[in-house]
């Protein structure tokens, strides 16, 4: 690799420091006082409705393994797919070649900074934090949502949390900032200034796949650094749809997937502000792997369907999908800990005969019927559709230990209550050492083996309990399955959203009101 300005320049620090005014400051990044709840970050951008461009992060937590030092630390290793690459700090130095090898390294800081913050959770899923966090805003406190392993709320320290809810105090005193670093031809050490430019005319390798770019590589809220795309919408669902619903899919299952793959980005550009991006790759947002990839029925779906998103008094949706709803869906609030919406309610998912006889709200005595005679159902055919799940006293133990706290050696799991279509909100674990119940979301996300929450349960032996249930996922909007097969029934692309949103329009994304 090789630099194309002199290297006569003086080493740049990323962060410069401006104690006179207790302020930290990061070139191109907000400013942040000397004590702040986390490290400074780019703002991430607005969406443009003509053109909009998602700033996706391939690679979200760059930096050593914790407990590695810098200098032990493997390097980021950027290679082109093809060709050359040109990488560019904030002070125009610039690195090229077909593969850049940066290094790790940590710079004392000036004087010490103070990261301190109140903080709620963890919390099971973004949408659980974004309630939480909208309670703290109703009492005039401005929150972040995080995700420094689980989903997080932070505020400023001391701040009392809303009533139902908990808070702790978090505080740390930084010392050093990671850094990246590169040695020129001439053999001396740069020190690269956030953030970094990255050009790949002929694609960036990255993981399993080629990305086409331009990218950023740039500071996180966590002392890290991240590694974004810059992509444009269309060209991003070509990564997402076939890995969301899969490529041999009906047509018009494939564009319903691409109408709400685009309005669910939109909807939660928001995800990532802390980080200054808009979306992860992964499945905390959407799986968004190698764009190439897409065969034809994929590319045609996302064009035909070109720059549309089901709307909702004049905004996105909220646009969740799942992969099979067991034959009955599950409205917005059996899910998250929200408001009920009028286009995400309960309701039967099959024939008009099926719909009668599994009316909503499902009791609970209907359950075990649902589960055993539900196969005219729509979609009834995933693998997951029916399914058995035994846990045992030492695999409940550890995973509750996991959370919050556990409960000693489990004596008894039982329901409390259940949600119109007869998905279990809350499940109580008793145990030698107290109880625990977990609502909604959290159940899944502490005992994972379970697929779905539309289950009954009973003891099965002495410290082993049988879970019977439908369906894999959370069970709100969109059954893939459903669509698929309502695809090959012949449904078309509206009458599968109509049937999945009741009430929402199809429509340009130019149409929308507000802020994206």
């Amino acid at each position: 690799m090789r630099f194309s300005a002199p290297l006569s320049l003086p080493r740049l620090a990323p962060l410069a420091m401006g104690f006179g005014s207790s302020l930290l400051m990061a070139p191109g990044c907000r400013a942040m006082p000397a004590a702040t709840l986390h490290w400074p970050t780019s703002p991430r951008p607005a969406i443009e409705r003509g053109q909009p461009v998602l700033w996706v992060a391939l690679g979200a937590r760059l930096g050593p393994t914790p407990g590695v030092a810098a200098t032990k630390a493997p390097p980021l290793l950027l290679k082109a797919a093809a060709g050359s690459l040109e990488l560019e700090d904030a002070q125009g130095r610039k690195l090229q070649g077909p593969s850049l090898s940066l290094r790790w390294r940590q710079r004392p800081l000036p004087e010490p900074l103070l990261l301190e913050r109140s903080v709620m959770g963890p919390f099971p899923s973004f949408e659980t934090a974004d309630q939480a966090a909208s309670a703290w805003r109703a009492l005039g406190v401005e929150p972040v949502i995080a995700h420094p392993a689980e989903w997080e709320v932070w505020a400023p320290p001391r701040t009392a949390p809303p009533e139902g809810f908990q808070a702790r105090d978090w505080r740390r005193e930084e010392t050093s900032r990671l850094e990246l670093e590169a040695t020129a031809a001439d053999g001396s050490v740069v020190a690269l200034e956030a953030p970094l430019r990255l050009k790949a005319p002929q694609g960036l390798s990255w993981g399993k796949g080629v990305f086409q770019g331009p990218f950023r590589l740039q500071a996180n809220a966590y002392g890290g650094w991240s590694l974004i795309e810059q992509v444009p919408i269309e060209r991003y669902l070509l990564g997402v749809v076939p890995h969301e619903i899969g490529a041999g899919s009906p047509a018009a299952a494939l564009a319903a997937q691409a109408v709400l793959a685009r309005t669910w980005a939109l909807r939660n550009s928001h995800r990532y502000d802390v980080d200054g991006y808009h979306l992860c790759s992964d499945t905390q947002c959407q799986v968004y792997a190698d764009p190439r990839q897409a065969g034809g029925a994929v590319r045609r779906a996302v064009e035909a369907t070109r720059g549309q998103v089901l709307s909702w008094q004049g905004q996105p949706i909220h646009a969740v999908y799942h992969a099979s709803n067991g034959g009955i869906s599950a409205g917005f609030e059996e899910v998250w800990s929200g408001p009920p919406l009028p286009y995400l309610q309960a309701r039967p998912d099959g024939p008009p005969a099926f719909a009668q006889r599994f009316e909503v709200p499902l009791p609970a005595a209907s359950l075990p019927e649902l589960l055993r005679q539900g196969g005219s159902a729509y979609g009834a055919d995933h693998p997951l559709f029916r399914w058995t799940r035994q846990l045992d006293g030492t695999r409940i133990r550890q995973s509750l230990e996991k959370g919050p706290g556990g409960v000693g050696e489990p004596r008894e799991i039982k329901v409390l209550e259940r949600g119109p279509s007869g998905r279990v909100l809350a499940l109580s674990v008793v145990g030698s050492g107290g109880q625990r119940v977990l609502r909604r979301d959290a159940i899944r996300r502490t005992f994972r083996q379970l697929p779905s929450t539309l289950f009954v349960l009973k003891p099965d032996g002495a410290g082993r309990w049988s879970f019977s249930g439908g369906g894999f996922g959370h069970g709100a909007g969109l059954s893939q399955q459903g669509a698929i097969d309502l695809g090959g029934r012949g449904w078309s692309l509206n009458r599968i959203l109509a049937h999945y949103y009741p009430g929402t329009e199809l429509v340009g994304i130019e149409t929308l009101s507000g802020g994206l």
